[in-house]
């Protein structure tokens, strides 16, 4: 049987579509997304808390993908250290071809069944650490053998695909299966799929952050100000968190302690 990622498209002879009826045919399939994310949210929510559990021990999480899917999950990780204050390391990406080489889209790199094992092996992995192979096919050598690899040691497995009964989901202790359809381009799985990859990376690394204590209320308060835009917004928190109501006070106070969540912590003494 095909697998539904490789179905034939429900559209046809698009080459004589207008752009309006192109643009509205994508449009109607990127409405699915949303919704067959939400029939698979309590396996996200399982996957989610064995994160948050392992990272609360002391363990770290790796991506493990390849192609658009690997690509994405290697975008969500780099933003993490800077938008939570999240130290390097803990949280990771292992990307067929590597990391480096992220703009090179090697695809043939996905058949290769030993470097993402190797790469994980290089970063010290251990049973107190998490593993999310990702992809769409659910069938990928390079992901495959990774998870394999890391049951056969009790390592911690999770996995994001979009086909039913799939080898890879067959590895992972907590499969995340969500059922996009065919493609709009037949076998493309850069849209739906894609579409499908970077929300499930939104919502599982926003609520890991939430749940190990990096934001409070709704505030980035262990954002790093790494730039304008960003120490603005810092000092803009630190000044709603604290009542403070001196821009250039809040700016001097932050700019000594790094962090919003640093400076409160540092005024909490100075008050008690």
């Amino acid at each position: 049987m095909t697998p539904i990622t490789e179905q034939s498209s429900l559209y046809d002879q698009l080459e004589n579509k207008s752009v309006e009826e192109l643009t509205n045919y994508i449009n109607q399939e990127d409405q699915k997304v949303a919704k067959a994310i939400k029939e698979v949210l309590p396996d996200v929510n399982r996957l989610i808390t064995a994160i948050v559990d392992k990272l609360n021990a002391g363990g770290r999480m790796f991506y493990l993908g390849a192609g658009s899917g690997g690509r994405l999950s290697v975008l969500d990780v780099i933003e993490l250290p800077t938008t939570y204050g999240l130290p390097k390391g803990i949280y990771n990406a292992v990307l067929a071809g590597g990391v480096n080489r992220l703009v090179d889209a090697l695809e043939e790199k996905e058949d290769d069944i030993n470097e993402g094992w190797d790469v994980l092996v290089a970063s010290g992995i251990n049973s107190g650490d998490i593993v999310v192979g990702i992809s769409a096919s659910g069938t990928t050598p390079f992901v495959l053998e990774g998870l394999r690899k890391c049951r056969s040691l009790n390592i911690t497995t999770g996995c994001i695909v979009s086909n039913p009964s799939t080898p890879i989901a067959a590895q992972a202790d907590y499969p995340v299966v969500v059922i996009t359809g065919p493609e709009f381009i037949t076998g493309s799985t850069r849209m739906k799929c894609g579409t499908a990859q970077k929300m499930l990376f939104d919502m599982i690394s926003t609520t890991v952050m939430i749940r190990i204590g990096r934001i409070e209320g709704n505030s980035m308060v262990n954002v790093n100000p790494i730039n304008d835009k960003i120490l603005d917004r810092a000092v803009k928190i630190l000044m709603q968190k604290t009542g403070i109501a001196n821009y250039s006070e809040a700016k001097s106070i932050l700019l000594d302690h790094g962090t919003v969540k640093n400076a409160m912590v540092e005024l909490e003494k100075k008050i008690n």
